[in-house]
């Protein structure tokens, strides 16, 4: 669309977009008829993290590159320190080392699913997307229900201790290191978390019981509102099995046909490349052997039940199974299904809390493992919002020359940019007035990716650049542009 044809069109812009992580704003361009031209989600802040981590030693990354976020740090953490362990040889960890990663990663998981459920999601699924906008937060979710609120808040409270007890730090942690950890998890921190265990678990089944009744109430909502056909992409256990830990990248097509399978980390070039397009601040990957009109995909919770044969724990492999049952075992196309999938989630997440904190392996004192040292290295890990690439190359005085991250929402780019899209041509089409209601269903479909928008902000070439002037009566003075 040329820049004279834009101009001309009645431009509606979201900004901020709300209870998301980070900063972004969406456009949307209508013509005359008052129908929907183009529509966009535009990132808006810029953070430099492969840049600057470049001449710093390949020990430190696993401690810098977890201040991308505050919400997710644990991912990024456990992603820099698993590409590490390439780096010093490690390829097989210690099992103390790998349970206690495992027991921090799931912990993150659980409060990161109940956060985003209940503090940022639930007062759209509980009050309607109209709801006045001074009703459409946490506070009024309170308000209405006091006791789940509590369990929301004890939820993650529960969560970020685990968090401290493997990683030093709810938040920006040091637990990790390269080729294992720098610290077992004591009798005291194991009794102290198992003492909840329990309560946790009935509290995660209640999330997954509410999400399901205020979505599969309503199969038209759950399977039509913002739907539309993608790939999707994961990784998975050499049998299949969901792991959010470790394993081989897999992808198939909207209908569940393989595109490819058992991918090792360090082939991930061969089939994962990124776009850049000059309005967003986030790049755009897609599968090679598709192209970049085709080969864009899904990742996060509901990519990873579509893409899995099992869940290795018993009541989330019974929720999967129900869910899936929905479109009678094919793929599911419709990003509202994310909700029910994190929560699926969250039970298969306390679960396997419950299982590590039973193994005596994590009391353990052989922590760390090392063998020949290379230049380059390459992992990933299924982080709460979905795939998490790590790609680091460190020279010989051990220096990191080169590092790439593909962020989980900067796989759901396109994603995100479809389900702008979908819901303006569904719901702003050809409509006169634009009330706030309706703008905040465009906001509830980017919320159902769970984005973490500052994560994601990575950019090729001149960073663009708008400077305004403004007098005291408000008025613009000067402005200038750059890129």
């Amino acid at each position: 669309m040329t820049k004279s044809a834009t101009a001309a069109m009645k431009r509606i812009v979201i900004n901020p977009v709300t209870r998301v992580e980070g900063h972004g704003k969406v456009t949307i361009l209508m013509d005359e008829k008052n129908k929907v031209q183009q529509a966009r989600l535009h990132i808006i802040e810029f953070r430099g993290f492969e840049r600057f981590v470049q001449g710093r030693f390949y020990w430190e990354a696993p401690t810098i590159v977890q201040r991308l976020c505050g919400i997710c740090p644990v991912s990024h953490h456990l992603a820099a320190s698993k590409a590490m362990d390439v780096i010093v040889g490690a390829d097989k960890i210690t099992p103390t080392a790998e349970k206690m990663r495992r027991l921090m990663h799931y912990g993150q998981m659980y409060q990161s699913h109940a956060m985003h459920f209940y503090h940022l999601c639930s007062p759209d699924l509980l009050f309607g997307f109209d709801a006045p906008v001074e009703k459409r937060n946490v506070i009024a979710v309170i308000d209405a229900d006091p006791q789940t609120a509590t369990h929301a808040v004890l939820m993650r409270k529960w969560g970020q201790e685990i968090i401290k007890a493997t990683c030093g730090k709810k938040v920006h942690g040091t637990g990790s290191i390269p080729g294992g950890m720098n610290k077992n998890l004591s009798l005291e921190e194991r009794d102290a978390l198992k003492k909840d265990v329990g309560q946790m678990s009935d509290w995660a089944l209640e999330a997954l019981e509410l999400c399901k009744k205020v979505t599969k109430g309503n199969m038209d909502f759950l399977l039509g509102f913002g739907a539309f056909d993608s790939n999707h992409v994961g990784i998975v256990r050499e049998d299949g099995c969901l792991d959010l830990y470790d394993g081989k990248l897999r992808a198939k097509t909207a209908d569940g046909q393989p595109i490819f399978d058992k991918v090792a980390p360090a082939d991930y070039l061969n089939y994962i490349a990124e776009e850049v397009r000059p309005w967003s601040y986030m790049k755009f990957p897609f599968i090679k052997s598709l192209g970049k009109e085709k080969g864009w995909y899904r990742v996060g919770p509901l990519a990873r039940i579509n893409i899995c044969d099992y869940i290795d724990t018993p009541v989330a492999e019974q929720e999967r199974q129900a869910l899936m049952e929905l479109t009678g075992g094919k793929p599911i196309n419709s990003s509202m299904a994310y909700h029910w999938a994190r929560m699926i989630e969250l039970v298969h997440s306390v679960e396997k809390i419950k299982e590590l904190l039973d193994d005596p392996d994590l009391q353990g004192t052989d922590l760390v493992t090392s063998g020949p040292r290379r230049n380059r290295g390459v992992a990933w890990i299924e982080a709460p919002r979905g795939t998490l690439f790590h790609h680091y190359e460190v020279n010989d005085q051990d220096q990191i020359t080169l590092a790439n991250l593909i962020v989980s929402t900067t796989n759901n780019n396109e994603a995100m940019n479809r389900v702008v899209q979908v819901i303006a041509m569904q719901h702003l089409d050809g409509k006169a007035e634009i009330t706030d209601g309706l703008l905040n269903h465009i906001e509830v479909g980017i919320r159902a990716y769970d984005p973490c928008l500052s994560c994601a902000t990575h950019a090729l070439g001149q960073m663009r650049l708008h400077v305004q002037v403004v007098g005291p009566d408000g008025a613009v003075l000067e402005e200038r542009y750059r890129g």
